[in-house]
């Protein structure tokens, strides 16, 4: 085994722990005794603990029977619980404590593995169950008032049980288990059977309960969820099923429950797709995607609190958020109960007082309750109605109807209420605080709540005997509660509330005071001469750093009090000295542990203290002796400030081999300490033999292995004859000191409680007080089996003591009887104090440390002793002060060459160079600092221009206009890398494959064909192959004419599988990449273009400036540079103009300037000093010839006469002053001449520099045009991504929905299939039940049948009587386990057939006492008659109890069933679901997203909406030109027809015209025929006489008719010709007609495969059965194609009839005209 590493507490011979705390409690055992042995499952977290149980996983705890327990107190946690009307218990640590109520008695038992877990106690079974917290742990059950172990159980849970609940009525319990299993689980806790179990995976519970009404359902109440689970019987197998209920949010709102994962509605869009859920959309399958929901639909759903059934099986639940929720169990529904609104009156009534109890609570100092929105924390239910109560501290009950309730205040405590339970009886009701307080409460008398237990929530502290040692023990607990106990049996006899926060406690040996040290640094001493009322009466604020722990010697003479930082404060421990601060001393290292020891002989007191030495892995001991002359002589051991010298108290130091957490000192130089490295506790002998090589370092004599693990504490007897050892596994080991053979052990407390924190022993031996670190106990232990040498040892060791004691015992409780209580002020020391240096007074000293007051007393005192001092030195110092000011205005005034540094006139040199130094060390911390943020400023920029500017092969660039705000960039590149290039290469060579596939189809397509067409159809079908490029319109964009090859795409109707998706993405980024590249290309063309110009417009500048320089004129040249948009590079590049700082510059950087300097200006001299140039310049102005721009510079000297009076001339001069006026106009005329020609110079170069920039800015305007147009395409191509990403995605959202759902589907089959199985062995179960049924039955009526033969010997009247007797019943049975009437859940009947078999039977011997029996019948006839009706009840009952099994496993059954067809339900909806999605995807396969340019105006719309197109069809163009022109012949055809038809009506009314004339013609002929038939010529005779030339006309006559027949010959020639002509016109169009056959054939070949494929699809798609409704409806279309067809036959025949009729009518009508003409 190997020790874990810690700091131990301090432990002395009388002292107390160190911080921390516990709850308490009080109990005594009584008569049962707990075994000592067992194994203890220990679990740690520690990673140095875990080492340890890979090797030693549980302590092996042996029997030794040397130590009893006294008794036990503490108060772990508010889980109490009712065993009978009369106890009550709660765990605390290792023990389950029973309190009776009357007698305030209390009995225990303890749990053998460590620290008890989860607690349950059940009133009418009066058991108690509790769990250990080892591995694998058990539930243990025990028996009230035996405390005798009745059954234990195990599950397969591994690491710990959370919550434990007994049913109300049954042998039921429910267990809830923690990581890692969290399963729930119910048990038949009498026959230790597991019924059923259920997981719930990372659930963690915070309360469970069985209902009382119905043992079947359970409520388990997690932080944000409820779940009502239902236990299932059928027969002997039980099943859980969950029930979740669906809280209201936190605002009180009750949603109904959506499904994300099976939406009960779908918003389908045409455009975006099918409306899937969120999980398919967030990638999901599974489970997951069954419970996923986004963040944004998550609803912060009420955390609730407490809980309670009631009556009629609904739950009422309290809330954090103040809501009160009442849940019906058997609806699973909740509902927010609303408070009834009072009359106004009432409200008055009521505000005023809410008003009064916050201002009584304001003085109180506490928290205003607010009972509008209360936080109920705890809720007990009876007959009249909800009690409930929480963090205000006021008992509430709650009168609800309906879902409106009233209240009333019943109890203020003025304490947070946790819980609240009613006894078994409902006659009082417990109210438990957090403070630890227990309170009972009457409902009945409606009183006061009065305390019953009053504990403290704070954990124990420490714990130490009064003198002398076998009477009273004193504790303190962490909040600062000291509590005075009585040995004998445990009693609280009295407690004292300091205020103030404790860390560590000790008991004088010499007095009843008991010292407490705080957190603040005082020490309060408390006068307990009188346990039941101890006080303070005395406070000592040693220093502002806590008092971690004190010690006393065993004689009382000294104090020892350990503070942190090192400081060690000895205090007089007598109450006559007012204990007295005697002096300090300080340790440079971290002590761990403090002892005293007392040497008698030499009235000396010898203080051990346990270092801990950083550097190395061992340990120092310092010890120091303390004489009895220091309490009377202090000044002379201490210096001014109360410091103890190392000298004076003769100290001694030792280093040991092994580091230590504790340690103690025998008298003769024995140390014994614990290991921290390893579990061992070595042996020291303090001598100069025992040291190693290095003389400072001593070795172990002997190291003895431990069983404990953690850091060790160790704690040595008063007579040195005993060492307790304890470490964090809360095991106690006692060690016989000399051999170190252990004499005893105890598990007193456990790992889990964080161990034992400290422990002590009594002054004769007897007892040990051991408290835990965090599990609230305080156990008294006391010897059982023991040597009586020891004893008698222990008892004249004892004696001894007490007999020196006594000596002083009496004198110092009465001087601490006498002194006056002090009140405690906490405000008082919570302030700091300052310090001054200048004056040594302060407003109080009572408010001081006592440091403080040391060092107030040093300076008052050297302020006193130094004063003349201090006034001659700041004297002296002032006049120094004036001498120096005189110097520095002195120097000053003086040159600067004489001048002295400031720092000169520094007369402390040394306080000078300290400045300097720190000032340089600032300088260079400074200096680093900035260095390094100057490097992350490094590190960042090149991190930046690597990712901005490094990684462009093309950079971020603009050009702007000359004079115009127009501005154009480039597009930045960066240079596409191997694995793109590598996947544009495979995407380029897919296109091609699939390219080359496609020509190879159509080639033998048009082979095909070929046979079929003619050679004119033939050229035009190559014509529209060779015409297959696209339109724009048609590819979506206009990248083709921007530089993108738009020929490497798919064409937009083809992109049907997702390869061919990705593929067009990427081939898309090539040609937007392609489009940015040739526009950049152009771009720099530009850039170029615009450097050039700037050169030219900068050469024509210099000639412009050349002649203002001749012109003399100041004006302001136009000099066009380039911006830093257009040249980006100058931002990497920082300018010295550009920095305003001054430049830092050392010493040796600053010479190197100046002689550079000095270099440049040699430099320019020497080039300027040349002899020939100075010449050339003054003699002939630095030229060698005149040229004409020099004209300007020249200039005639006037004559040297012109100073004398013109009178005084000669007609020399005259004529020379003629002369040089005519030279000089000459000169004027020539320089303006010039003036003006440089002047027309200068604007042809302005306007030369104008045009050609704004020629320029042109280009760039078009340019920038260009860019918006490349813009424009890429947002094109960009367009055409962003749609084939989401056809992408939508395409794996499908697929993920389709996974999902096919999971989900399986998952659904196995339930399905594991629900038919229940239903078979339900059915079986049924069938295999139903025989015994009805034999019951059957032997039920046999006994009726058999009761009349039975007893047929027996007169009439008396069988009539019997009969009647014999069908007569009691009345029904109720249960013996709480019948009141006050009980609210007693249902009064039976759980079991046994049990109510029983309760008739007693019943029924009522019944059968002879009283009853009828007058006149014998006495054996009667018993006889008394045990058939016996018989008879019990088979009545037996059926009866069958028959309610039969009905609930047929009940099981049936929820079986319904289950079932809710499962097939749901496979149903979700194959038509698959089904759906599998539609859906084949949909938008083929339905595609294709992108149309159009032009402006070309698409207009009659309103702002835009229409629908959901049933549009997307064709091609030549399809519907093909159709445009086949309705243009058709119409053409149309228009000849109405033509030929108007004209043939025209004939028929010509011809009606002509036959109306005929007929009229025929009358007048009828009319002469008549008047020629009275003549008796004929008509040929007419003829022969009317006629002169009869032969002529006969000739003439025949001549006519041969005429005629030569005419209709020829137009019989003709009429066959057109139809001739007419037969090749109709085989053209057949031969047209069988070419559009062969076409329809191929699109038919074409068909039937699409066809196909879809068949084998829609087979794939597991599409078994097709709706009637659709197969109704091709029916349909069928018949109605069918009559359409006949009708169109009968239609063609009619037709043909028509015609035929036609063609007789009309041959008719020629014959008739023909016979006319004749005539």
């Amino acid at each position: 085994m190997a020790g874990a590493v810690a700091v131990a507490g301090v432990w002395g011979s009388r002292g107390g722990g160190d911080g921390g705390g516990a709850e308490r409690g009080g109990t005594r055992y009584g008569r049962t005794r707990p075994r000592c042995g067992g194994r203890a499952g220990i679990r740690l977290h520690h990673s140095l603990l875990h080492s340890i149980l890979r090797n030693v996983c549980l302590i092996n705890v042996l029997t030794f029977s040397c130590y009893i327990f006294s008794w036990v107190q503490g108060f772990s946690n508010k889980n109490l619980a009712f065993v009978n009307n009369q106890t009550l218990c709660y765990p605390c640590g290792n023990y389950i404590l029973f309190l009776d109520i009357k007698t305030k008695k209390t009995r225990a038992v303890q749990c053998q593995a460590g620290q008890v877990g989860a607690f349950a106690a059940n009133a009418n079974s009066q058991v108690v169950a509790f769990s250990d917290r080892k591995l694998n742990p058990l539930i243990h059950i025990y028996t009230f008032p035996e405390l005798s172990k009745l059954t234990e159980l195990k599950g397969d849970v591994q690491l710990d049980y959370t919550l434990l609940a007994f049913s109300f009525t049954g042998p039921y319990l429910a267990s809830y288990s923690s990581i890692p299993e969290f399963v729930l689980s119910v048990w038949n806790w009498q026959e230790k059977i597991l019924l059923c179990s259920e997981p719930q995976p990372g659930l963690t519970g915070i309360s469970l309960s069985f209902n009382p009404m119905n043992w079947q359902q359970l409520c388990f109440v997690a932080e944000s969820s409820v779940t009502i689970w239902r236990i299932e019987r059928s027969k002997d197998e039980y099943h859980l099923t969950p029930h979740p209920v669906e809280l209201p949010d936190d605002q009180g709102t009750v949603s109904p429950h959506e499904d994300l994962f099976v939406p009960a509605s779908r918003n389908d869009d045409p455009y975006y797709g099918p409306d899937l859920p969120v999980s398919a959309i967030a990638g999901l399958e599974g489970d997951e995607a069954e419970t996923f929901v986004p963040r944004n639909c998550i609803k912060t759903s009420v955390h609730p609190t407490a809980h309670c059934w009631t009556a009629t099986s609904e739950i009422y639940m309290g809330c954090k958020e103040g809501y009160v929720l009442a849940i019906d169990a058997e609806q699973y529904s909740v509902s927010v109960l609303q408070e009834k609104a009072a009359p106004e009156f009432m409200q008055k009534i009521g505000d005023v007082v809410s008003y009064a109890r916050r201002e009584v609570q304001k003085k109180k100092g506490g928290k205003p309750s607010n009972l509008q929105n209360p936080v109920l924390l705890a809720m007990a239910f009876c007959n009249e109605g909800l009690y409930a109560a929480g963090c205000e501290g006021i008992l509430i009950f709650y009168h609800i109807k309906d879902l409106q309730y009233e209240i009333k205040i019943c109890a203020d405590i003025s304490e947070p209420i946790s819980s609240l339970l009613f006894s078994p009886d409902y006659t009082s009701m417990l109210l438990v605080t957090d403070q630890g307080t227990v309170y009972s409460y009457r409902p009945v008398h409606s009183g006061e709540a009065v305390k019953l237990l009053d504990t403290s929530s704070s954990c124990f502290l420490a714990a130490d005997f009064l003198t002398p040692g076998n009477n009273y023990c004193v504790s303190v607990t962490i909040s600062g509660e000291v509590q005075v106990w009585s040995l004998e049996d445990g009693t609280l006899l009295s407690k004292l509330n300091l205020g103030i926060e404790a860390t560590s406690m000790a008991c004088c040996p010499s007095s009843n005071s008991v010292a407490v040290g705080t957190q603040i640094g005082q020490i309060c001493f408390l006068d307990v001469t009188k346990a039941e009322t101890p006080r303070v009466v005395h406070r000592t604020f040693l220093s502002k750093l806590p008092v971690l722990s004190l010690h006393y010697d065993q004689t009382g003479q000294f104090l020892i009090a350990r503070a942190t930082q090192g400081h060690i404060f000895i205090l007089d421990a007598h109450p006559s000295k007012l204990f007295q601060v005697l002096g300090y001393i300080v340790l440079e290292d971290e002590v761990l542990h403090l002892s005293v020891i007392s040497d008698l002989k030499n009235d000396l007191v010898d203080m051990m203290v346990l270092l801990n030495v950083a550097k190395v892995q061992q340990a120092r001991l310092d010890i120091f002796h303390l004489s009895s002359a220091i309490r009377t002589d202090t000044d002379k051991y201490v210096n001014e400030q109360g410091m103890f010298k190392a000298s004076d108290l003769k100290k001694e130091q030792y280093d040991l081999d092994c580091p230590l957490s504790s340690a103690v000192r025998l008298k003769d130089n024995i140390v014994y300490g614990y290991c921290i490295s390893a579990p061992f506790i070595c042996k020291y002998h303090l001598s100069e033999k025992s040291k190693l090589q290095d003389p400072s370092v001593f070795s172990s004599l002997k190291k003895i292995p431990s069983k404990q693990f953690g850091s060790g504490l160790l704690c040595l007897s008063p007579n040195s004859q005993w060492l307790a050892a304890a470490a964090k596994d809360g095991v106690l080991f006692i060690y016989n000191i000399s051999t170190l053979d252990i004499l005893g052990q105890k598990h007193c407390h456990s790992y889990q409680g964080g161990g034992i924190r400290s422990m002590a022993f009594s002054l004769d031996g007897n007892f040990i007080l051991v408290n835990g670190e965090n599990d609230c106990a305080l156990v008294c232990l006391k010897w059982k089996e023991i040597k009586e040498t020891q004893v008698e040892e222990a008892a004249l060791y004892w004696q001894s003591l007490l007999h020196i004691l006594n000596k002083s015992t009496s004198h110092e409780n009465s001087v601490l009887k006498s002194m006056a209580e002090w009140k405690f002020d906490p405000e008082s020391t919570s302030k700091s104090i300052p310090v001054t240096e200048e004056d040594g007074n302060v407003p109080n000293t009572d408010d001081m440390t006592w440091m403080g007051q040391k060092i107030q007393k040093v300076m008052r005192e050297e302020t006193r002793r130094f004063a003349n001092q201090k006034e001659e030195l700041k004297m002296g110092i002032k006049k120094l002060r004036e001498t120096i000011r005189k110097m520095m205005h002195e120097n000053e005034q003086v040159p600067d060459i004489e001048k002295l540094e400031l720092q000169e006139f520094n007369l402390d040199l040394e306080e000078q160079e300290r400045a300097q130094a720190e000032a340089e060390e600032d300088v260079a911390r400074v200096r680093t600092e900035i260095e390094m943020e100057i490097l992350s400023y490094c590190y960042l920029q090149d991190l930046i221009k690597y990712e901005c500017w490094d990684v462009m092969c093309v950079k971020e660039r603009a050009v702007k206009c000359f004079h115009m705000d127009c501005q154009v960039s480039n597009y930045p590149l960066k240079e596409r890398s191997k694995e793109e290039l590598e996947i544009l290469k495979k995407a380029l060579q897919s296109k091609r494959t699939e390219t080359d596939d496609l020509k190879a189809q159509k080639k033998n397509l048009e082979v095909d064909s070929e046979t079929a067409l003619s050679e004119e159809e033939g050229e035009k079908a190559a014509a529209e192959v060779a015409d297959d490029g696209a339109p724009d319109c048609l590819s979506g964009s206009l990248s083709s004419q921007y530089g993108g090859n738009t020929f490497i795409l798919y064409h937009q109707c083809d992109l049907h599988t997702k390869e061919q998706k990705l593929n067009q993405t990427i081939l898309l980024k090539d040609v937007i990449y392609k489009v940015k590249t040739a526009f950049n290309e152009e771009f720099d063309t530009v850039v170029q273009q615009k450097e050039q110009e700037i050169a030219r417009v900068k050469e024509r500048n210099l000639k412009i400036q050349e002649i203002l320089e001749q012109l003399e004129l100041q004006v302001e040249v136009w000099e066009p540079v380039l911006t830093d948009d257009e040249m980006p590079e100058r931002a990497l590049t920082v300018q010295d103009s550009e920095i305003k700082a001054e430049k830092y510059m050392t010493q040796e950087e600053k010479e190197q300037a100046e002689m550079l300097a000095k270099l440049e200006m040699e430099k320019r001299l020497a080039a300027t000093d040349d002899e020939r140039l100075r010449a050339l310049d003054d003699m002939m102005g630095g030229v060698l010839e005149i040229r004409r721009e020099d004209i300007l510079k020249m200039d005639i000297p006037p004559p040297s006469f012109l100073s004398r009076p013109e009178d005084l001339w000669t007609e020399e001069e005259k004529k020379t002053f003629d002369e040089y006026e005519k030279n000089v106009k000459e000169l004027n005329e020539g320089k303006e001449e010039y003036r003006q020609f440089l002047r027309n110079e200068w604007k042809k170069l302005e306007a030369s520099i104008k045009e050609t920039t704004q020629n320029f800015d042109e280009i760039v305007c078009k340019l920038s045009e260009k860019k918006l147009k490349s813009q424009m395409v890429i947002y094109q191509e960009e367009l055409k991504i962003v749609n084939l990403i989401y056809a992408l995605l939508l395409d794996e959202e499908l697929d993920t929905r389709e996974a999902g759902l096919h999971k989900f589907l399986m998952k659904k089959k196995k339930e399905k299939v594991k629900g038919a199985k229940k239903i078979l062995a339900a059915k079986y179960g049924i069938e295999a039940y139903t025989g015994p049924y009805k034999d019951a039955l059957h032997e039920d009526q046999s006994l009726e049948d058999c009761f009349i033969k039975q007893f047929a010997d027996i007169p009439d009247d008396l069988l009539e009587e019997l009969i009647q007797l014999y069908k007569h019943r009691p009345e029904t049975p109720r249960t013996e386990t709480l019948l009141d009437a006050a009980n609210p859940y007693v249902k009064g009947s039976a759980e079991n057939y046994q049990d109510a078999l029983s309760l008739l039977m007693k019943a029924m011997d009522e019944l059968d006492s002879p009283e009853h029996m009828p007058t006149g019948l014998n006495q054996s006839v009667w018993k006889r008659f008394c045990l058939a009706r016996r018989n008879k009840i019990k088979s009545e009952e037996l059926v009866k109890w069958k028959s309610l099994a039969l009905t609930e496993m047929q009940a099981c059954h049936q929820r079986r069933v319904d289950e079932n067809e809710k499962m097939k339900s749901e496979l149903e909806n979700t194959f038509q679901e698959l089904t759906r999605l599998k539609e859906e995807k084949m949909k938008l396969q083929q339905n595609l997203t294709v992108q149309f340019l159009l032009k402006q105006g070309q698409v207009e719309l009659e309103s702002t909406e835009i229409p629908d197109y959901s049933d549009a069809v997307l064709i091609d163009r030549s399809v519907v030109e093909e159709l445009n022109c086949s309705l243009a012949a058709q119409g053409e055809k149309k228009i000849t027809a109405m033509v030929e038809y108007k004209d043939f009506s025209k004939g028929i009314i010509q011809l009606e015209w002509e036959h109306k004339k005929m007929k009229m013609q025929i009358q007048d002929l009828k009319e002469k025929a008549r008047d020629i038939v009275i003549l008796p010529i004929s008509k040929d005779c007419q003829i022969f006489l009317t006629m002169q030339n009869y032969d002529t006309h006969i000739a003439h006559h025949l001549a006519r008719m041969e005429q005629s027949l030569g005419v209709m010959d020829k137009l019989h020639k003709k009429n066959v010709k057109n139809h001739q002509k007419k037969v090749r016109e109709l085989k053209k169009c057949i031969r047209l007609k069988e070419q559009a056959n062969y076409k329809l054939s191929l699109q038919l070949k074409e068909m039937l495969v699409s066809v196909s494929e879809r068949m084998h699809v829609f087979e794939a798609a597991d599409t078994r059965d097709i709706s009637e409704e659709i197969t109704r409806q091709r029916y349909q279309e069928i018949l109605k194609q069918k009559y359409l067809r006949n009708l169109i036959r009968e239609q063609e025949k009619e037709l043909t009839t028509l015609q035929l009729e036609y063609g007789i009518w009309k041959s008719r009508k020629r014959h008739t005209v023909q016979k006319s003409e004749s005539r």
